[in-house]
């Protein structure tokens, strides 16, 4: 028996979760964990760290993730479990690998809360009262004491709305998400309208000042991934989803190819309408980078008040939304984890209503610990973009893995192309993680070592009853791939070297040929048919039927 030395304790945890979301909960939770603070601060990135150019910047951004969601739409229409993305590399992989994705998963979606709460306080210093939130250091605002405490607050208010069902937390979530929704469609059509400068694609210096190494830069680093991440909102919540075999893969598509175009349109208008006062010799120190409300300080720079007013309230509503969701995710992935053995079963713990209280609080705790070492918005956007698109990695070797030995499992959605797009997907993820940069790889690599601690200290001290086989076979590329991956960043044009070793397109060609030798290494050394099914009939069978 390789699947764990114990079986499972009694289920003192119910009521446990309850599938009571519909579609529209799920693509909106999907939509709008990616229309959050993203969309209020990523033109202005892109365009500082590519130029127009970023335009193209966005496209390739789009694509990737587009790439990866497509990959992920299968895996959850198969096993709709909650907290699906940190667990599909467990039953592929047994307990090593499935570990190791499990907090790459939790690490990305406990610290997107407090990103969301920065970019509210931020915009809110258009306000006097809230001026003593925030203060400039190195070009960034970053928080004050009394902003910290306010911060906190927020973080607060956000757990406590999670404490409600998850019925009444989907139907809160959705009528944020038409506001959230609504407002970026409206700022693209005022903006196209009042002012559209096709001189400015051209103006300081050039479409394109900062060649190919700008243009993959800025998607990883000025905001872009960070803004497209969120569709595996709906994976996560598959547990509690009413129809998840019809209605994850379709929200899943749904929301990321919806996203995509706002971004897109998003990034096109806020170039075109800035003013000449904005536009220098150089994108990346134009007057426009200073801007602490972006698009609300545009729409007052070019006598759209109105705008400006509705644009400042939408920096409430839509981060605070997309907050809201990844608490949600969070609980649920610790929820996940703790099903898989991983972690104490406290996690498993749901109040009267169903909802996980021990992962929100654990969330909260951990998202206000993270504004002492990132106190600004950009501090943390690189952070968080390498810990998804690591976490995303997970699941083009899963679905390899059940394509190859599943081959008869049920597949609601079935992807197109499979055999070929897995492992290009796993490339994909690869190269956003080199485009990250070494800066932020490194402290990845930190809060990795972090996340192994906690993980062996719940073992050791057996705070679970299940105790899963670590299966070092089917996981022994791991150490391999991301020891290799932090190697290749280092050496690259990425890295911290004047003179890398892999420089530009050289290192896109290394890491495209590393993440082929690891994703086929991945599939001949997985679980066999067997176990895998095992695992899966271990938590996908009794969560389907948990209904309640």
């Amino acid at each position: 028996m390789a699947v764990s030395d114990t079986a499972p304790g009694p289920k003192t945890h119910k009521p446990g979760l309850r599938r009571e979301i519909g579609f529209v909960g799920l693509i909106w939770a999907s939509e709008g964990s990616i229309i959050g603070s993203g969309w209020l601060f990523g033109a202005q990135g892109a365009l500082a760290a590519a130029g127009p150019a970023a335009i193209i910047s966005w496209a390739i951004g789009g694509l990737a993730i587009l790439i990866l969601a497509l990959v992920h739409a299968e895996l959850g229409g198969m096993y709709p479990v909650s907290g699906g993305t940190a667990r599909f590399p467990h039953y592929a992989f047994g307990g090593a690998a499935g570990a190791s994705f499990g907090w790459f998963s939790w690490l990305q979606a406990a610290t997107v809360a407090p990103i969301e709460v920065l970019a509210m306080i931020t915009y809110g210093q258009h306000y006097s009262w809230a001026s003593g939130w925030e203060k400039v250091e190195g070009g960034e605002h970053v928080l004050t004491p009394p902003g910290i405490a306010v911060a906190v607050g927020l973080m607060a208010v956000i757990t406590a709305i999670n404490f409600l069902s998850i019925r009444l937390l989907a139907r809160t979530n959705s009528a944020a998400t038409w506001w959230k929704v609504g407002i970026p469609l409206l700022t693209i059509f005022v903006f196209a309208i009042a002012q559209f400068h096709t001189g400015n694609f051209t103006a300081a210096d050039g479409f394109n000042p900062y060649g190919a190494k700008g243009i993959l830069s800025a998607v990883s680093t000025s905001g872009i991934i960070f803004a497209l991440l969120g569709f595996e909102q709906a994976d996560q919540l598959a547990g509690e989803s009413a129809n998840p075999k019809r209605d994850i893969p379709r929200a899943v598509i749904g929301s990321i190819i919806l996203g995509i175009v706002i971004y897109i349109l998003l990034q096109v208008t806020f170039l075109a309408a800035l003013p000449a006062s904005q536009i220098g010799s150089h994108w990346a120190n134009s007057a426009f980078t200073a801007l602490s409300g972006p698009f609300a300080q545009v729409a007052t720079l070019i006598s759209l008040g109105w705008l400006a007013t509705v644009l400042y309230l939408d920096a409430v509503v839509s981060p605070a939304g997309t907050g809201l969701i990844y608490i949600t995710g969070s609980s649920r992935v610790s929820y996940g984890l703790s099903r898989n053995g991983y972690v104490p079963t406290a996690f498993e713990t749901t109040n009267r209503r169903g909802v996980p209280w021990v992962g929100l609080i654990t969330a909260f705790v951990i998202g206000c610990v993270c504004f002492l070492p990132f106190p600004s918005w950009r501090s943390l956007v690189g952070l968080i973009t390498s810990a998804s698109v690591l976490m995303y990695a997970g699941a083009p070797l899963s679905f390899g893995v059940f394509r190859n030995r599943l081959p008869e499992a049920h597949r609601p959605y079935r992807l197109p192309g499979g055999g070929w797009l897995s492992p290009l997907a796993f490339i994909v993820a690869n190269l956003l993680i080199l485009w990250s940069g070494w800066t932020t790889d490194w402290k990845l690599g930190v809060a990795i070592l972090l996340g192994y601690v906690i993980l062996i200290a719940n073992r050791v001290f057996k705070m679970n009853p299940i105790t899963p086989q670590l299966d070092l076979r089917a996981a022994q590329w791991l150490p391999v791939y991301l020891v290799g991956m932090g190697l290749i960043v280092y050496l690259s044009d990425f890295g911290p070297l004047k003179h890398p070793w892999f420089p530009l397109w050289w290192d896109i060609g290394v890491v495209s040929v590393f993440s082929l030798l690891v994703y086929y290494w991945a599939m001949a050394v997985a679980l066999p048919s067997e176990q895998i099914q095992r695992l899966i009939d271990q938590v996908v069978v009794p969560e389907e039927e948990e209904i309640h």
